[in-house]
């Protein structure tokens, strides 16, 4: 039995694989990875936690706390499986959420149709009702329209509402009637206020993320409840804090109350985690790569900060806030850690079109049935068939058994499916499939780079994730990317960054000053103001003042634009010369993300003041130092690495074989929770930290 009083539980829940990790404060870690079990993801998590109680011989009552990281909410967007929802605007604004922005994924694209709306027209109520935007009521509410939409709503059967008012970012009286009213009579019925999810200026922004907020509240309500019934039973009372998309945890009852700020929550983690290893590493510059079963993350660490998006969109084929694409997806205007998401994973299917042309993904084969090789009734080729073809992943039991690779069914499949239509050999089927999504990935990475007028070359790539590790030295390649960085758990990764994480408020107020208006003193007064509010909530929690560290920064735009840059601001209060930093600090960025500055007399704008909060955060400790829990081994295994170099008879090590002097390559390092490949112009190094860090081979 492990002495350790206090113990505490992270748990990923990915489109594939769930993966748990148990740590004491002595900092033994102990880990378990399993499928994923949807519609019921809750099943997956509370099996596994319940099973690494069992293997320390640890009572539910040693456990602290449980941090958490789930794609539940995404899934019911992404699926449109969320609530029966309900939008109530101000008369003449029905329309906002369909009308959208003018803007398409491909700019050319004639066949392009936006996404459906996640509220149907019918559902969509008006209330003559009107507030100017300098505050000025022009139209009182009408108590009998009121009453007349309770009927129209329980009528409908309705599962959740949004309500969502013309200048409510500013001047929310009117939404609070509403909400207080529907909350009286209609009880059972969640209800999001605009003015609560998001107070920002910008009509549909504002609208489609309460939309969302309303569309996943009542899934994300039921998952949290049954996460909380199972984990009393297993004794744990602990705090059940949840990875919000801008990265720290949140207590439950925030995330059941505002579900859209912890969409992208596994994602956010695996970003903090990377941060947290660079700092040890003294890495000040990092791109990141985590690629799962369902799909591949990328986000940036510029000078040893994390990237952050004003907005993101869910469903895209590229997810991210990307300033040169969008309107495919649900937009998201809530802080987040900058991700490019595509669906390229373990799990893409791929298949051939009409023509004969390979494609990958993004449709996955998930967690069920999931790729032909775990033999659990899937029966199209994935990118992780390919790679057990190509010798990269190991055939026999993973992951504790709980998934059994067979290499036959891997070969049948793509043969059958692939390689016999295009008449082409086995391998370079198999190769064709992960080059491709190879391709894929890259858009995820160069939309955090390039596309940001960054140059990859400057920064080196951390791949983490169950299929990270494998096509990393590919992508590094690709992308003249000198150093690649895998942590010890890549699979599990994200996980780690759970635990590494504390727990962390957002806020933000929508002004408009410019010229006169925009100096110190309203500046500080805005400022102040959220910090009174945000340090009392911190207390409510257990935090007090001197534990609390606040962070400020600003939305900055040319007078005239319809996006804004947001800058942070370093300055403990602002100053004169704070504000005359943002002006120089903005044109540099303008220039630098867009390629030009505007004209010497053209005003700058701060259009929103934010402010965000953290306590308790942890970090990485010391050397992530997991025992091996592979079992026996071949000490080599046959590999393909493309026409180049043909197949070769590959060593076989464990992560530790490395040592600090290096191996060139070609190396299989098998670990329990993925594997790092190793090509053979590729040299592997071991750091003090247990990190894998290969470079080319210098010629």
């Amino acid at each position: 039995m492990t002495n350790q009083n206090t113990m505490r539980i992270g748990a990923d829940v990915g489109g594939t694989f769930t993966d748990v990790v148990l740590i004491d404060t002595s900092g033994n870690i102990w880990t378990h990875k399993v499928p994923s079990t949807p519609p019921d993801f809750e099943r997956a998590v509370l099996n596994a936690i319940e099973h690494l109680l069992r293997t320390t011989d640890a009572a539910g009552t040693t456990v602290s706390e449980v941090a958490h990281g789930t794609t539940v909410a995404t899934n019911a967007v992404l699926e449109k499986r969320g609530a029966k929802t309900a939008l109530i605007t101000t008369k003449g604004f029905r329309d906002v959420l369909e009308l959208r922005r003018i803007r398409a994924p491909q700019m050319y694209d004639l066949f392009f149709e936006k996404p459906e709306a996640l509220v149907e027209r019918y559902l969509r109520f008006e209330l003559t009702e009107r507030i100017s935007a300098s505050g000025e009521v022009l139209t009182p509410l009408s108590e009998s329209e009121l009453w007349q939409l309770k009927e129209e709503l329980e009528k409908e059967a309705v599962e959740s509402v949004a309500v969502c008012t013309l200048h409510a970012y500013a001047f929310p009286q009117h939404e609070n009637i509403v909400g207080d009213f529907l909350r009286a009579q209609l009880p059972d019925v969640p209800v999001s206020l605009s003015s609560e999810v998001l107070p920002e200026r910008k009509e549909y922004e504002r609208t489609a993320t309460t939309v969302v907020n309303a569309y996943v509240r009542p899934v994300m309500q039921r998952y949290l409840n049954a996460m909380r019934s199972g984990l009393q039973d297993m004794g744990i009372e602990g705090p059940l804090l949840m990875m919000q998309s801008a990265g720290g945890l949140t207590p439950e009852s925030d995330a059941a109350r505002l579900p859209v700020f912890v969409l992208e929550s596994g994602p956010a983690a695996g970003v903090l985690a990377a941060g947290f290893t660079a700092q040890r590493l003294g890495t000040d510059n990092l791109i990141t790569l985590d690629m799962g079963g369902t799909t591949a993350k990328a986000s940036m660490i510029e000078d040893g900060a994390v990237a952050y998006s004003p907005e993101y969109e869910v469903g895209a084929s590229v997810s991210a806030g990307n300033r040169l694409v969008g309107g495919g997806g649900e937009l998201i205007r809530a802080p987040s850690i900058d991700i490019a998401e595509v669906g390229s994973g373990g799990g893409s299917i791929a298949y051939l079109d009409g023509a004969g042309g390979l494609h990958v993904g993004p449709r996955s084969a998930g967690a069920v049935p999931g790729p032909v090789c775990y033999q659990r009734g899937g029966t199209e080729p994935t990118v992780t068939d390919a790679n057990v073809v190509l010798g990269y992943i190991r055939p026999g039991e993973l992951a504790d058994g709980e998934v059994s690779i067979d290499i036959e069914t891997a070969q049948r499949t793509i043969y059958d499916h692939i390689a016999a239509p295009l008449g082409m050999d086995l391998l370079q089927a198999a190769e064709g499939i992960h080059r491709i999504a190879n391709a894929r990935t890259m858009r995820a990475l160069r939309a955090v780079s390039t596309e940001r007028g960054r140059d990859p070359r400057e920064f080196a790539l951390m791949a983490f994730g169950g299929s990270g590790p494998i096509h990393a030295a590919g992508l590094a390649k690709e992308l003249l990317i000198r150093q690649v960085i895998v942590p010890p758990l890549p699979g599990l990764f994200s996980t780690l960054g759970l635990l590494f994480s504390g727990v962390e408020h957002h806020d933000v107020r929508s002004c408009l000053l410019s010229g006169e208006t925009l100096n110190a003193t309203v500046l500080e007064g805005i400022k102040a103001e959220m910090q009174r509010n945000m340090l009392a909530q911190f207390d409510t929690e257990g935090y007090p003042a001197d534990q609390v560290t606040l962070s400020c920064s600003v939305d900055v735009r040319f007078k005239g634009q319809a996006s804004e840059i947001r800058l942070p601001v370093a300055d403990e209060h602002f100053t004169e010369t704070t504000v005359k930093t943002l002006y120089t600090t903005f044109e540099t960025e303008h220039e630098r993300l867009y390629g030009h500055r505007s004209d010497p007399d053209n005003p700058v704008e701060v259009v929103a003041v934010r402010l965000i909060g953290q306590a308790g955060i942890r970090g990485q400790q010391g050397v992530l130092n997991p025992a091996e829990r592979l079992g026996a081994r071949a000490a080599s295994r046959e590999a393909y690495f493309g026409e180049s170099w043909g197949t070769i008879d590959t060593l076989v090590i464990s992560r530790h074989d490395l040592g600090e002097e290096g191996t060139t390559g070609p190396l299989l390092i098998d670990e329990y929770d993925s594997t790092i490949v190793v090509p053979p112009d590729y040299r592997g190094y071991l750091d003090s930290d247990g990190n894998i860090l290969m470079s080319p081979v210098t010629e």
